[in-house]
């Protein structure tokens, strides 16, 4: 054992003095006076000692050091005998702590009440305003897009309320947002579930209220409080529609009834789950939705249309040279997308349209004349059977099983990978084992492990899922092993070089852009296109019944077809050709993506409700987004509402109230 270094007195010191301040506030202020003591006296004597005019004698100038010493630190400095200068050292502490304690109580007041007025306790003073509840990743998706909404109002404004300061929330909104063109943003504190609280945001006056679930588990309860606060404040069937947005389908039939007639509530999981299984059967998907649910660009508008009464969808359909004609929203609020070419449309139908606003389109005498010539033929659209990859588990990955099942041709294989099995697991899979369209297996692997990825055959699957962790108290940050999994991908495909089709889900928007994707890879933002949905439902209530049909497991949906399929490549045609294509094979064409193959498919936009004259040259490469027909084949009214009473809703949790009627209609069964 080495001879130990002798300790230095300056070390020595510092441990003595860190070890007095741990002791208490005594310790404290006696170092604080001694060391006031040390600059004072040394200084209160220099200058003595270097005045001229100081006494002669010592005995003088210790007299004069001491009244200066007592001046400086407010002790009074009297002289005499040594009690009536303890006596008046006394009366100058307790002044100086009379008057540090005066001083303290002031600050703390006006802190507290700059803190108030910080947190912003006034009440809003809006009309026609937008309202926000809660807080969590989704706000910046929901208020960016009520903000676009609020443009062109005289006093656009958001209100935000949340469990946070509402200064950080402003500061945190304003650095997503950025400039907000005329509409203010206004944030307050406060609990959305106290109904003092939400009086704050004058939601009788709002043009919508919308509700967003937070990142914890009681987030769910804490929106079901929220809609009962509401309630509470406005009135059963009273105030502005209310969207409001829940984690866990277990609280959805307390949520509809806390919500009230004029309520709509959309689930997370569900939507993003079924937003996975659409972007794996059609690549490039995701953005596309992004662009037709935004309100910025041409997105879905349910408009009044007197000219098209009795008339046929055939007939419609070419009439509106600025949008695209994709069904009727009937009287009674059902809505039935791709009808039929020959449905007419009856009294009180109105016309579900792709357009840039929501106003009603102006029709031609005559339709866009098509070229019959430069129409495909006949295409089989028969799907094989498929084989997909899951990679990871979450509170989600159930959910999607079961749409792979539903949606699956007989014959179809799912492969589970997963790094742990809690039981879950065996039991999801155990539900597909007398299933004959979908054979599941399932290992279990750590998916950020090169050694698991590589044994397995990754181009040997139609499409890989990569699923990351729910998030926790314990995972602060859950897409960082999803963001490993995505890089041992990768690596894959840089030592082959061949592409994967992999499709993603994220937590964090923000993690978008650190995804390592692939050019056939997409990235699915969980929350996001819900966000987006409750925005539009918020817009009009009666885009509930459209959306519902349109994710709908069987009714209507969304495809990206290759632009081969309606208009043969190389030939020059017109949009209105390829939606009388279109048509012929009971589909409603709403925009084109023109594809290049050196960008991914996520990157490129989506034209959306082009001008019906527009001519181009159409490659092969080129897409065409469709909405199309039910697979029942079901293109009735009648048939439409029979089919609803048996197939399961994409979004079984949109349920509306009977109130509101006139502008929805009855609730669906």
């Amino acid at each position: 054992m080495g001879r130990q270094r002798p300790v230095s007195w300056r070390h020595r010191a510092r441990y003595v003095f860190d070890r007095t301040l741990a002791r208490s506030t005594g310790a404290l202020l006696g170092w604080l006076a001694a060391c006031c003591l040390a600059i004072v006296v040394p200084v209160s004597t220099l200058l003595v000692w270097t005045d001229p005019r100081a006494p002669r004698s010592l005995s003088e100038r210790l007299v004069a050091v001491w009244r200066t010493s007592a001046e400086t630190l407010r002790l009074g400095g009297v002289t005499g005998a040594p009690l009536r200068m303890v006596l008046s050292v006394f009366l100058g502490l307790v002044a100086l702590l009379c008057v540090s304690t005066l001083v303290g109580v002031i600050t703390t007041g006006l802190g507290d009440r700059l803190e108030e007025l910080r947190r912003g306790r006034s009440r809003v003073l809006e009309k026609g305003h937008a309202v926000v509840l809660g807080w969590s990743d989704q706000v910046f998706t929901v208020v960016g897009e009520m903000v676009i909404s609020q443009v062109g109002r005289v006093r656009g404004a958001v209100a935000v309320l949340a469990d946070r300061d509402s200064a950080v929330m402003a500061s945190e909104l304003n650095a997503a947002l950025g400039v907000t063109r005329g509409v203010r943003v206004v944030c307050r504190t406060g609990a959305p579930t106290d109904p003092a609280a939400l009086a704050l945001l004058t939601p009788a006056a709002a043009h919508c209220v919308l509700v967003l679930p937070g990142d914890d588990d009681a987030a769910d309860a804490e929106v079901v409080r929220v809609l009962l606060a509401l309630q509470a404040l406005l009135g059963a069937g009273a105030g502005p529609p209310v969207v409001a947005a829940l984690r866990d389908e277990r609280f959805l039939t307390a949520a509809r009834l806390a919500a009230g007639p004029r309520g709509v509530v959309l689930g997370v999981e569900s939507t993003t789950a079924r937003l996975l299984v659409q972007a794996a059967r059609h690549p490039g998907l995701v953005r596309a939705l992004k662009d037709l649910l935004d309100l910025t660009g041409a997105e879905f508008h349910v408009v009044h249309a007197p000219d098209a009464l009795g008339l046929t969808f055939a007939e419609i359909s070419p009439r509106y040279e600025e949008a695209c004609v994709v069904g009727y929203l009937a009287a009674d609020g059902r809505a039935l997308l791709t009808p039929a070419s020959s449905t007419r449309c009856g009294p009180g139908d109105r016309l579900i349209v792709v357009a840039r606003d929501d106003r009603p389109p102006v029709p031609k005498q005559q339709g866009t004349p098509v070229d019959l010539t430069v129409m495909a033929g006949s295409h089989d659209r028969q799907r094989s059977p498929s084989k997909t990859l899951l990679l990871g588990w979450n509170r989600r990955a159930p959910l999607v099983m079961d749409l792979l099942r539903r949606t699956a041709r007989p014959g179809s294989h799912l492969h589970v990978v997963t790094g742990s099995d809690d039981g879950s697991v065996t039991a999801a899979a155990a539900d597909f084992t007398d299933d004959e369209r979908v054979a599941v297996s399932y290992h279990v692997g750590e998916p950020t492990r090169p050694d698991t990825l590589r044994a397995l055959d990754l181009f040997g699957y139609d499409s890989v899922i990569a699923l990351g962790p729910d998030a926790g108290p314990h995972r602060a940050r859950p897409d960082d092993q999803l963001l490993l999994t995505l890089l041992t991908l990768r690596a894959v495909e840089e030592d082959t070089g061949q592409a994967l089709p992999v499709v993603a889900e994220l937590t964090d928007h923000r993690g978008l852009a650190l995804a390592p994707l692939g050019l056939e890879w997409d990235a699915v933002v969980r929350g996001e296109l819900t966000s987006l949905v409750m925005t539009r439902i918020a817009q009009n209530t009666g885009m509930a019944a459209v959306f519902e049909e349109l994710f709908a497991a069987r009714g209507g949906a969304l495809a990206l077809r290759p632009a081969s399929h309606y208009v043969l490549p190389g030939r020059v045609a017109s949009f209105a050709t390829v939606v009388a294509s279109a048509l012929r094979r009971g589909e409603c064409a709403i925009g084109y993506r023109a594809h290049d193959a050196r960008t991914p498919r996520r990157e490129v936009d989506v034209r959306l409700a082009p001008g019906k004259t527009q001519r181009r040259v159409w490659a092969s490469s080129d897409e065409i987004l469709v909405v199309t027909p039910s697979e029942t084949g079901a293109h009735s009214p009648a048939a439409a509402a029979c089919e609803r009473t048996t197939r399961p809703d994409i979004l079984p949790e949109a349920r509306r109230g009977t109130g509101d009627r006139e502008a929805r209609g009855p609730a669906p069964e």
